[in-house]
């Protein structure tokens, strides 16, 4: 039995995240159907993390076994892009290791939130409006904290099934992309279901003046999911890469 990597991306909006559902439409679920079809075998995938209802990922890799030979890599790719969709997009299919892991072999993970200060007809569907502007400085300055900070349960999902709410946060930065987009980008080994979105609509009242550095503090330290901001929209917030030890 071969194992394999798919990288793939796709748009978040049609679906109801990565893992299967019962009853509604998931980005598992349309890849392991294509794969099953092309392949004339069941196929199962498991992904390097469970993107939420409406999150995008730009880069998304998943692994896969199968007992056989493959069909040639481009024309797979070709005939898994035909069965898949519009919103999905596989990359590329890599030979690892019989126990490589999609999920558990992660190094890192690095997310980026797409905030807008100018309504656009082009970036609306992908990118969250905020027509009053925002204190970048002020929320650079608080998400500095997140590079102190191992526990996240004040931007954790209640009643999920983690088993610890410990991340390593390495990167967590604001950029102005022109005068009219900043972006979120923050790295880390793990993320929790509803972290980064929990953690953007904190800083945005940081960078409202609603909220300040020193209370965004108090916020983590209190370990409590009511204290924190909103969670953001989904459709503004990507998946950008994950990294792995064996893969360039």
């Amino acid at each position: 039995m071969a194992r394999y990597f798919l990288r793939l991306g796709y748009r978040g909006a049609p679906f109801h995240g990565w893992q299967i559902q019962p009853n509604d439409v998931s980005v598992q679920e349309e890849i392991e159907r294509a794969l099953s079809v092309v392949l004339r075998t069941p196929i199962s995938i498991v992904g390097a993390g469970r993107t939420d209802t409406g999150v995008n990922a730009r880069v998304m890799y998943a692994h896969f076994d199968y007992d056989g030979i493959l069909p040639e890599k481009g024309r797979l790719i070709v005939s898994l892009n035909r069965l898949v969709g519009r919103d999905i997009a596989v990359h590329d299919i890599i030979p690892v290791h019989s126990d490589a892991h999609a999920r558990f072999d992660a190094l890192e993970r690095t997310y980026k939130y797409f905030v807008t200060f100018q309504k656009s007809p082009f970036f609306y569907p992908l990118s969250w409006h905020c027509p009053n502007g925002l204190d970048i400085d002020r929320m650079n300055e608080a998400a500095a904290i997140l590079l102190e900070t191992t526990d996240f349960t004040s931007f954790a999902k209640l009643h999920s099934d983690a088993k610890t709410n410990i991340c390593k946060v390495t990167a967590a930065e604001w950029t102005m992309q022109g005068e009219s987009m900043a972006v979120f980008t923050i790295t880390a080994d793990r993320f929790l279901r509803n972290m980064v979105r929990a953690i953007v609509g904190t800083l945005v009242d940081v960078g409202r003046g609603k909220v300040t550095v020193e209370e965004f503090r108090r916020i983590i330290e209190r370990k409590d999911r009511c204290a924190a901001g909103q969670s953001m929209p989904g459709e503004a917030l990507f998946l950008w890469d994950v990294r792995y030890p064996y893969i360039n």
